[in-house]
């Protein structure tokens, strides 16, 4: 019987090792970049990284990542000066484009489009306002030199803070015991594609045994929720404009029309904040615009963002 379970012990420990060989051989898993706090109390990727990013369990999506000096995913690095002409890109995930291989990034296809201006992309997953404006604050002689700068806003995600504060549960994702699970890539491949859901359910069902459950009715929002959610937001935004500061002759707010309620639209025209519109190109579109699995923008889809930053550029 002890033959039998060593045996058993053994040729699961084998058919697991060939199992984590096969997913690093055949890149199934996605690397996990480091992320930091630098001196600035700015969150972002620990500087010069490479790696692949993949999504789907059969490679639906496997793109190359290079974070640069800045701590940025790039095919540049961020070196302004008054000699020549710059545009940044401020902004989440859509800007950090972990989707879409770094050389073929919006900031590289305005670039092939537009001769004589260099970008910079500074986008990083979670982002929101705070992050954002704190960001060109905290590197502002960086920012100076920069001539026209794209902020990426959500209204319903960027605008819940009114202060900046560091996010501490994505950086609990760099303590030790994270870093050991995912450099398992087994495991990370299989959380990824959901194998490992049931257990976690499983377990989670376990833990509550004997504990009492209380149920909790998710109340349904009403116009005037609404209304004063709106209104907590614009408040937030006015709160996190006057700490930071905003320079309207050269910061202009990229967003979705469609999703962003009309009274935050109608406060941006009247006090004269410039904003982009990629509502009407992206939905006009005859082609996805978008990936199979989430909402990120596929390669369609960054042509014609690269396509309407480069025409407001041209108005400019």
């Amino acid at each position: 019987m002890k033959k039998f379970f060593f045996k058993s012990g053994l040729y699961v420990i084998l058919i697991l090792l060939t199992l984590e060989i096969l997913v690093r051989v055949t890149h199934l898993s996605k690397d996990n970049p480091t992320r930091f706090v630098d001196e600035f109390n700015v969150e972002k990727w620990e500087p010069n990284q490479k790696g692949h990013s993949v999504t789907g369990n059969r490679l639906q999506n496997f793109s190359e990542f290079n974070i640069n000096n800045s701590g940025y995913n790039s095919y540049r690095e961020f070196v302004p000066s008054i000699d020549k002409v710059e545009l940044a890109l401020v902004g989440d995930s859509f800007i950090q484009g972990f989707h879409q291989n770094y050389y073929n990034s919006i900031g590289k296809k305005i670039e092939d489009r537009l001769e004589g201006i260099e970008v910079y992309e500074y986008g990083y997953a979670g982002y929101d306002l705070a992050d954002q404006l704190h960001l060109i604050h905290a590197y502002k002689e960086t920012f100076d030199k920069i001539d026209h700068v794209v902020i990426g806003l959500k209204f319903d995600d960027d605008l819940i803070r009114k202060e900046y504060k560091l996010v501490q549960d994505r950086m609990h994702l760099e303590s030790p015991f994270y870093k050991k699970i995912r450099s398992i890539k087994l495991l990370v491949y299989t959380q990824n594609i959901g194998v490992l859901d049931p257990l976690w359910k499983l377990a989670g069902k376990l833990s509550s045994i004997g504990k009492k459950n209380k149920v909790l009715l998710k109340r349904t929002e009403t116009k005037n929720d609404i209304k004063e959610k709106y209104i907590t937001y614009i408040e937030n935004f006015k709160s996190l404009i006057k700490k930071y500061g905003f320079d309207k002759n050269r910061f202009t707010f990229l967003l979705d029309t469609n999703v962003t309620p009309q009274i935050f639209l109608n406060y941006l025209k009247d006090n004269n904040f410039k904003y982009i519109d990629t509502y009407v190109a992206l939905n006009s579109s005859k082609k996805p615009t978008t990936l199979i699995y989430d909402m990120h923008w596929n390669n369609h889809g960054r042509d014609i963002i690269a396509d309407i930053i480069i025409n407001y550029y041209k108005l400019l």
